[in-house]
């Protein structure tokens, strides 16, 4: 008798402990989901500036073509990611081709005076620093997350309840990892 009763504690206590990790899982799960959801709100502001800011250089008659195509592809690739791990790796892509359109002001000093590219650009450096701090906190709650998801006992109830880890937001190549140049 006393050694069922100490069974059905044991096992009260067991399941307890495991819909403890459960919740705990979910809400980690819910904090990386809201971290994505704001990179993506600030991808999708910054994305909504390529378009003007692509009319704007295509305004000057020596353009580098190669350049806004590259950006335009870039972003429209992004447009149509579904998932997390290709909206990073489109991210990459167009971090890449922004930097090689803002490049262009160096050849293009007449460019640099153009009011409405600088408003643009303006624009732009306020947004990546928005994304950089939203990917800080994404990556932070990532590693939370993923951590309790490797770690025991928590892994234990992370694979039995299909818990699976999430991709970190990191540069992909080392010309990616510089930050897009905005000069004045």
């Amino acid at each position: 008798m006393i050694l069922g009763i100490v069974f059905i504690v044991l096992l009260v206590i067991l399941i307890g402990y495991i819909i403890g990790v459960y919740n705990k899982l979910v809400k980690e799960r819910n904090f990386v989901d809201e971290a994505f959801s704001t990179i993506d709100a600030y991808l999708k502001k910054r994305y909504d500036l390529i378009p003007n800011l692509v009319e704007t250089v295509k305004g000057y008659k020596n353009y580098e073509g190669s350049t806004l195509e590259a950006v335009v592809a870039a972003r429209n690739k992004y447009m149509t990611a579904t998932t997390p791990e290709e909206k990073i790796e489109n991210e990459n892509m167009i971090t890449g081709a922004l930097g090689k359109l803002f490049a262009l002001t160096e050849n293009y000093p007449e460019l640099k005076a153009n009011e409405n590219f600088m408003k643009l650009q303006s624009e732009l450096v306020a947004i990546e620093e928005d994304i950089l701090q939203a990917r800080k906190y994404y990556n932070g709650s990532v590693r939370v997350y993923n951590t309790m998801c490797e770690t025991f006992p928590s892994v234990i109830v992370a694979n039995n309840f299909g818990f699976k880890k999430y991709p970190f937001f990191k540069v992909e190549n080392e010309e990616e990892r510089q930050n897009v140049k905005v000069q004045f």
